[in-house]
């Protein structure tokens, strides 16, 4: 499903709860046994099953696999030359990687295909956000709008992340979602309401990415590339 939604260069390893040889003969290193020293059964197969995603999407770019440990607000620790985000929810692990020179950035979410908790949706969305959803709600019923809301911020913020080490605000960014034909599928755009992150010289002030709906997820993702050589410098 994610590697439809990313360009060509990133490489996405995903597993379904179905796939029992998703963590077949996967051993964790020592570093990542020592996150997990007080984990329940369950995290403990979610930080599995979505390493053995990550490793081999390093083995697919030829990179050896190793450890992969959560770093500042738990963002994963890639090795050099790597750029790269995981996801896991209930049923589904996905992994993504590109190496840095083809993309600057990239984050993927998913999530079950259900209405967010009350309260949630206010406390994510932006007014104007909250007005869309509305129209795009009558106009595709079927679709948890506010739940698809939530996955693009957090993709959006696992980009962001990355190329800037700080924290972004839900509040911070202002995501604006096109339906294809069919409404099961469509592109999102952030715009970035905080001084973007500067690459090669040049500041980005949105992300672009797409979503899709299937196998009861919604799943999002955003890559941010290099800004091309032609760009004015911000």
């Amino acid at each position: 499903m994610i590697e439809e939604l990313l360009p060509g260069s990133v490489v996405v390893v995903e597993a379904h709860e179905d796939d029992a040889a998703a963590v077949e003969g996967i051993e964790l290193y020592p570093e990542e046994e020592a996150v997990l020293a007080r984990a329940v059964p369950k995290r403990r197969r979610e930080f599995t099953v979505v390493r053995a995603c990550a490793r081999r999407a390093m083995e697919k770019l030829g990179v050896a696999p190793r450890a992969i440990v959560p770093g500042e607000r738990g963002a994963p620790g890639w090795p050099d030359g790597l750029t790269g985000s995981m996801t896991h929810c209930e049923g589904y692990a996905a992994a993504a990687l590109a190496r840095i020179g083809d993309l600057a950035s990239l984050g993927i979410d998913a999530e079950p295909h259900d209405a967010l908790p009350e309260g949630v949706l206010t406390a994510i969305a932006l007014p104007t956000e909250e007005t869309r959803l509305r129209r795009l709600t009558a106009d595709h019923p079927s679709v948890h709008w506010d739940r698809l809301l939530f996955s693009a911020k957090e993709s959006v913020y696992k980009a962001w992340f990355p190329l800037t080490g700080r924290w972004l605000d839900f509040s911070e960014a202002d995501i604006e979602m096109s339906v294809d034909p069919g409404g099961r599928s469509g592109a999102l755009h952030a715009e970035l309401l905080v001084p973007g992150p500067v690459v090669d010289g040049r500041r980005i002030d949105a992300f672009a990415g797409r979503w899709t709906i299937r196998r009861g997820l919604v799943v999002t993702a955003v890559s941010v590339p290099f800004p091309m050589e032609d760009e004015d410098a911000r």
